[in-house]
């Protein structure tokens, strides 16, 4: 079978330029913060479309682009998911998590609640693709929590590029989005991401990121 190539015209730039610009992004993503006091204030759906296409740019095993991004902006499903998600959480704070991860959630200030699942506009639900379903045929799919991570990344990128804010939820377990949302067997939740702005002189944690020789380590020729 032939599989058609095309040319790749790719963007460069001068080694000046691309340090400008990767000293300028970096500043610029350093600037991202999770937030979990929302504004109600509305965000086009157009806007969310285009976050969502920016995600499935990512690469991902055998191009299968394993994901499903549900786009949630209904009230009512805001409600049951809102409804669902501190059920689950109540009982992890009080009793599933274990001392040493309830201690380290401490300067974040976290509890069960959840709030912002009904506040912000929308919620954007991902969930991973095992494998594809061709009738009932099973088409197997590849390094899937990989891409789908990845594709999560991107999402969040393109957040924060479009002066938006969200938050990586990942109540446990996450049956719970599957049933609500009605989603087929092989598709399995792996993220929920509020998005929209952030509510009027919203505070967050004063915490430090890792510095550079904490992350990296470099083998130099």
């Amino acid at each position: 079978m032939d599989h058609p190539f095309k040319t790749y015209s790719p963007v460069t730039y001068s080694s000046e330029e691309s340090g400008r610009r990767a000293g300028e992004f970096r500043k610029f993503m350093e600037s991202r913060r999770s937030i979990r006091h929302f504004s109600n204030r509305e965000v086009s759906g157009n806007i969310m479309e285009n976050l969502i296409m920016t995600a499935s740019s990512a690469p991902s095993g055998a191009h299968k682009q394993p994901w499903t991004f549900c786009l949630v902006g209904d009230a009512g499903i805001k409600l049951k998911i809102r409804e669902a998600a501190e059920a689950e959480e109540f009982e992890n704070y009080n009793g599933r998590m274990p001392a040493e991860w309830l201690k380290d959630l401490e300067p974040l200030q976290t509890d069960w609640r959840k709030e912002f699942l009904t506040i912000a506009p929308w919620l954007v639900v991902c969930f991973k693709k095992s494998y594809d379903l061709d009738g009932k045929q099973h088409k197997k799919n590849y390094y899937v929590n990989e891409s789908v991570g990845i594709a999560c990344g991107f999402f969040l990128a393109a957040v924060h590029h479009a002066g938006l804010v969200s938050l990586t939820h990942t109540p446990s377990p996450m049956d719970f989005l599957t049933k609500i949302l009605g989603r087929p067997e092989n598709e399995r939740p792996y993220l929920l991401m509020p998005v929209g702005y952030p509510a009027d002189e919203v505070t967050v944690p004063d915490i430090r990121r890792k510095e550079y020789g904490d992350v990296a380590v470099e083998f130099k020729p």
